[in-house]
């Protein structure tokens, strides 16, 4: 639009967006949230954004209601004139916005990758010079474009791009947590006054509308004129809602139109599209024509869209007005009317939905058209519209096997949504008609069961993963063991005893041995073995096994992943987890990717590379509130609780590990209980709490966290705790367990634990020779933190036996190791160690290098480009864009001594690659 738009009483709203277009002109990226209800002001002052942007480009956008079912509709809308920076894009990212624009006919990218295009698209166009991005009637996007747009938005930081979005309080739905908003509340007495009295008015009437209008721009500007129109019309104060009495107002107006004009803005109103060529079509067949337009565009209540083939209503009430109060056979008619002009391929979705809304019960030609439309929403990525696609066909259906397969559909498209309550909904409806069938019944109780465990309702997943499994076992064992392969996930939230009777289910139903699942049961039913003479099946030997047969699902080899570090198997665990990591960086899995770097960040903490691992934990842990994925907000939380607790960073681990404990359902522990637990416990111990720190640990060695990983790798800092409160005996247990689990897993680094645990609770010459021991076994160089500790417990024990000289090396190299890592608590305490056997304090030595005064992801960043990714390169990995990852860059060469790209592959050695 041109010129500037006059604002009345918002100088603090036209303020804060002023800042924002400043910040663009800098490079800064910002976003806002408008809330308000109808007629507050939203849509003008995304109009005074764009007449004061100056230079920015301009994308603009709005939600269309009856839209709100076609997948990326809105977004198609949006980014339509910047369509030609597509090329510019990665190729992964730009087949995906084609797909999801239907401009190709790729398969379905995952949704996440789409929004990661949108960045992209959008930092491309912003170019050097910015970009103002507005999006009005947010509370009508399609679920697809708003979850896109979203996910953008969080991924913003210096690309030179403002995201406005306006949207409606109590219609539709526009959640955005964590964003900022600005909710718009009524003008000010003084502004509201000055509004309404562009219209001359008596003054009892003007008192009047000031009070009823409460400071709604819209109503001060329209009642006069209803009023001016109808003088002697009634508005009893306060009968109505101001939107309703709105409404009645622009009905009015409607009211007063020809006839034909009327039926014409109902077939506007029932499309929305504003198509003209499509309206006109369908108008012609209900009696009216493009003469019949005149009268409603001289009254003001119909203008031509941004070309002369479009139209739209001055304001989304009118439309609202014209619907809602047309006569139910009038609205039926029209939708007919627009079904039938709606021909050609490329609108077979609206068509799908308008005989959906002319039916008046059930319509087999609708609901087959509704299925066709959700298959394709469903290959673009569209769930949001193929559940409710599938669920309105299936209300269609004649046939109650139809309407049962339909609902089945719907409901497992509302679980790739992450809409839980109602894909359990869906769910338990197809269920009650599906008779007999278990093969159906079995796919709806694992949709339940998915449901169930992402709302964090453990027990109840866990049996319907349970039921469904033993529904299908004879007949379908291949599906019966998959579904048990999720159940030993369930059951890790349960305790040791509910894991146990499901790996004995697992190990009585394997799969056919040519499937790729059966290497992937035959590892996981060892997940308890409690030692004995066979060592569990390395785990690239199983993988080694699946790739020969076919390769098996994601979902399948996550799970293997987590069942071989309880099995001791860290360095190929991690390898698996940074090859799925990979994989779905490279398919722009945003939303998968928490859940492999959760094993990643495992492999880093338990190795001792704390820099690495809170890298991975901090992006992770992003991604997952980014995505909304609690279950790994709570899980990373409480990661990043451990490496406060190394550093000694009391208030930081604290406030990591309340978030990690927040969430618990009922019957079941919080994800991130067990490494909340031990963080604490380890807090205390660097701290030299030891009592807190064992009652801390001790939690861990009972039901239901006993089997967690955690639980088994905290058991040394359990040890040291109880020798050091003089109650050894408290250890005993715990000790005996791990013992067990260290002969099973056969790993030196394990059994070097155990000799160091001997040490601490052996006599003198048992202890020597157990920490002698365990410190020949200790890999130096890839777990150097375990050496280390191991290092000052004998260099502790020979400082009390007298023999000093000896420990100045164990403790200098312990120290070392502490000081590097930055873990305060215990480097101190290696130097007092140090300086009670003569040595003198050299004092607190640097962490780790150059590399410690980068935040974690320039870090991150750095280590990419040091290795010759291009900017770009390093955005599509990091689910960035490229102008953020630059800004990044031109941060972290002051804090590394570098003025250029090339001087970084020099820095290799030193930021750990």
């Amino acid at each position: 639009m041109s010129g500037l738009v006059e604002l009345c009483g918002r100088e603090a709203e036209a303020g804060a967006i002023a800042a924002l277009l400043a910040g663009a002109g800098r490079g800064e990226s910002a976003l806002l949230v408008l809330r308000g209800e109808p007629g507050i002001g939203k849509t003008a002052l995304l109009d005074h954004a764009e007449a004061t942007a100056g230079d920015l480009r301009l994308l603009r956008g709005t939600g269309v209601e009856s839209e709100a079912e076609l997948p990326f509709s809105g977004l198609q809308l949006l980014l339509r004139p910047a369509l030609d920076c597509l090329p510019a894009l990665p190729a992964p990212q730009r087949l995906a916005l084609e797909s999801a624009f239907g401009l190709s006919s790729g398969a379905g990218a995952d949704p996440m990758l789409v929004g990661l295009a949108v960045l992209s698209l959008l930092a491309e166009y912003a170019d050097e010079g910015g970009l103002l991005c507005l999006v009005d009637d947010a509370q009508w996007l399609d679920r697809a474009s708003r979850d896109a747009l979203l996910f953008a938005a969080r991924r913003l930081r210096a690309e030179g791009v403002v995201m406005l979005f306006a949207a409606r309080d109590g219609e539709g739905s526009f959640p955005a947590p964590g964003l900022p908003e600005l909710r718009l509340s009524g003008l000010r007495p003084e502004a509201a006054a000055a509004l309404l009295d562009r219209h001359p008015l008596p003054p009892t009437l003007r008192f009047r509308l000031l009070a009823e209008a409460r400071g709604n721009p819209l109503a001060l500007l329209e009642l006069p004129v209803a009023l001016a129109a109808e003088p002697g019309a009634a508005f009893a104060p306060g009968a109505l809602p101001l939107t309703s009495r709105l409404q009645l107002t622009f009905h009015g107006q409607v009211s007063r139109m020809p006839e034909a004009s009327q039926t014409l803005l109902l077939v506007a109103a029932a499309d929305e599209e504003g198509e003209l060529a499509a309206v006109l079509r369908a108008a012609e067949t209900v009696g009216a024509g493009v003469g019949d337009l005149l009268p409603a565009e001289r009254a003001g209540l119909i203008v031509r869209g941004g070309s002369e083939d479009s139209l739209r209503f001055r304001h989304p009430l009118i439309r609202a007005a014209v619907y809602q109060r047309a006569p139910l056979a009038h609205r039926l008619a029209v939708h007919r009317a627009l079904a039938a002009a709606l021909d050609s391929p490329e609108q077979a979705d609206r068509r799908a939905w308008h005989l959906a809304a002319a039916a008046t019960g059930p319509d087999e030609e609708a609901a087959t058209a509704l299925e066709h439309a959700a298959a394709r929403a469903r290959v673009r990525s569209g769930y949001e519209a193929a559940a409710a696609a599938y669920e309105r066909a299936a209300r269609l259906s004649v046939d109650p096997g139809a309407r049962a397969r339909r609902e089945a559909m719907a409901a497992e498209a509302a679980l790739e949504t992450g809409d839980l309550e109602r894909a359990g909904d869906l769910a338990r409806r197809a269920a009650a008609r599906t008779g007999g069938a278990p093969a159906v019944r079995a796919r709806l109780g694992e949709v339940q069961a998915l449901a169930e465990f992402w709302k964090g309702a453990y027990p109840a997943a866990h049996q319907r993963l349970l039921d469904g499994a033993a529904l299908i076992g004879g007949a379908d064992p291949v599906q019966a063991a998959q579904m048990l392969i999720q159940a030993v996930h369930t059951a890790w939230y349960l305790g040791e005893q509910q894991l146990a009777a499901t790996l004995e289910r697992l190990s009585a139903v394997p799969p056919a041995d040519t499937d790729p699942l059966a290497p992937i049961a035959c590892f996981l039913v060892h997940l308890l073995n409690p030692g004995g003479s066979e060592p569990p099946p390395p785990l690239g030997e199983t993988l080694d096994e699946v790739r020969r047969r076919g390769g098996a699902p994601d979902q399948a080899l996550m799970i293997l992943c987590g069942a071989a570090l309880a099995r001791g198997q860290d360095a190929d665990a991690y390898r698996l987890a940074n090859t799925l990591a990979a994989d779905h960086r490279a398919r722009g899995r945003a939303g998968r990717l928490p859940t492999v770097l959760f094993f990643a960040v495992e492999g880093e903490v338990f190795t001792g590379r704390h820099l690495d691992a809170l890298t991975t934990a901090t992006e992770a842990l992003g991604l997952a509130r980014d995505t909304g994925q609690q279950q790994w907000v709570s899980q990373f939380s409480s990661v990043l609780a451990y490496l406060d607790a190394a550093k000694g960073d009391e208030d930081a681990c604290s406030r990591h590990a309340e978030a990690g404990l927040a969430g618990a359902a009922a019957g079941a522990i919080s994800p991130g209980a067990p490494w909340a637990h031990w963080s604490l416990g380890l807090l205390d111990l660097g701290l030299g709490r030891a009592e807190a720190a064992l009652a801390r640990f001790e939690r861990l060695t009972r039901k239901p966290m006993r089997h967690h990983i955690c639980a088994t790798r905290s058991t040394p800092d359990l040890v040291e705790s109880a020798v050091r409160v003089g109650a050894p005996e408290r250890a005993a247990e715990p000790l005996a367990r791990f013992e067990r689990w260290a002969e099973s897993v056969r790993q030196p680094w394990a059994d070097a634990l155990v000799l160091r645990c001997r040490g601490l609770i052996g006599a003198d010459d048992q202890a020597e020779q157990s920490y002698a021991a365990a410190l020949k076994l200790h890999d130096q160089d890839a777990r150097p933190l375990e050496y280390a500790r191991t290092a000052l417990l004998y260099g502790e024990w020979l400082r009390r036996a007298r023999r000093k000289s000896e420990a100045r090396g164990l403790l200098n190299g312990a120290l070392e190791v502490f000081d590097r890592l930055g873990m305060a608590p215990w480097a101190e305490r290696a130097r007092g160690e140090l300086t009670a056997t003569g040595a003198q304090d050299q004092g607190a030595r640097a962490g780790e290098g150059a590399a410690a005064a980068l935040t974690p992801q320039e870090l991150q960043i750095v280590r990419l480009a040091a290795q010759g990714l291009s900017n770009r390169d390093i955005a599509a990995q990091l689910f960035l864009s490229h102008r953020t990852v630059g800004y990044h860059l031109y941060k972290a060469y002051p804090k590394l001594g570098v003025a250029s790209r090339g001087e970084l592959k020099n820095l290799a050695a030193s930021l750990g690659m």
